[in-house]
């Protein structure tokens, strides 16, 4: 469903390169390299009340990523912090989505890139809910794709091409009526929905997929310190489809998704129940400040 605004004709500023533009001339050639080659990496953050939750975290992620596809950096974490806090103010924006993006520019065009250089952006936005009544719980579908192989593909590294098949994934699932999609590994078991982590909770423990083919998202890392810190169990494991319909409740992480909850999946059906509603209220508090993860 297109928005009703597109996001390349509104007001406001976004920083490109090293300095901040109007919002409409933020443009890049068509013969860019990772328009062609997916030679690109994100970050995807939120401001709440004027700051931006784990922005130096999700700046050195952006490092890592551009690290791991070979994309030198032109600016350092701390630059690209900045970068962050001065489009925040330049769009007068307090609560916020954020979205930091490095990718290999038009110098040379071809699979090889070794002469491109690596451009930076940073744009901002208001942006509620990623997901619409997610105090109900959402329904997913199981994706007809699933997360590639540690040695197919860099998996660690938030990189654009890697997002192909969740994009897929979210349209068969949005044609069938679902909200999102659940997607599986290469081996079968379950990996994450197409942008956030995955949380089953049974018998007052938390069992969550190990992060060997997907992100160790910086969401996924604070809601388990939330869960330890009112003593639950998370248990990091091997988790095999079947094993769903023995789960009471499921939840999904992500800086776009928070906490939501998910009533259905595929053929299962799940509780929206007090452990992952006390989760998305101690993580909706810690994120404006109100409480520590310390």
């Amino acid at each position: 469903m297109a928005e009703a605004q597109p996001y390349d004709d509104r007001d406001g500023k976004i920083w490109l390169d090293g300095q901040l533009v109007d919002w409409r001339g933020a443009n890049v050639h068509i013969l860019t390299h990772a328009m062609h080659y997916a030679s690109s990496v994100f970050e995807g953050q939120r401001a709440y009340g004027g700051e931006i939750f784990e922005l130096t975290r999700h700046s050195e992620r952006l490092h890592t990523s551009a690290k791991i596809l070979g994309m030198p950096m032109p600016y350092s974490v701390e630059e690209i912090d900045q970068a962050c806090r001065d489009v925040l103010a330049a769009n007068n924006l307090v609560d916020a989505y954020v979205r930091p993006v490095a990718w290999r520019g038009p110098e040379q065009m071809g699979v090889a890139a070794q002469a491109t250089k690596t451009h930076v952006a940073v744009a901002a936005w208001e942006w509620g809910d990623y997901f619409r009544n997610k105090e109900r719980g959402i329904r997913l579908d199981i994706a007809p794709w699933r997360r590639p192989a540690p040695y197919t593909a860099p998996v660690h590294a938030k990189a654009a091409g890697l997002y192909m098949i969740c994009t897929m994934s979210k349209h068969h699932a949005s044609d069938r009526g679902y909200d999102d999609a659940l997607m599986m590994d290469w081996r079968g078991q379950v990996a994450e929905a197409t942008g956030a982590n995955a949380f089953f909770i049974q018998d007052g423990i938390i069992h969550t997929p190990t992060p060997d083919c997907f992100l160790d998202g910086i969401t996924r890392q604070t809601v388990m310190g939330l869960a330890k810190k009112r003593g639950i169990k998370v248990i990091e494991r091997t988790i095999w489809p079947e094993e769903l319909e023995g789960f009471e409740q499921f939840f999904l992480t992500g800086s776009a998704a928070e906490v939501t909850p998910v009533r259905e999946a595929g053929p299962w059906n799940f509780e929206v129940g007090d452990m992952t509603l006390d989760l998305m209220n101690d993580y909706s508090k810690l994120v404006r400040g109100q409480l520590s993860n310390s």
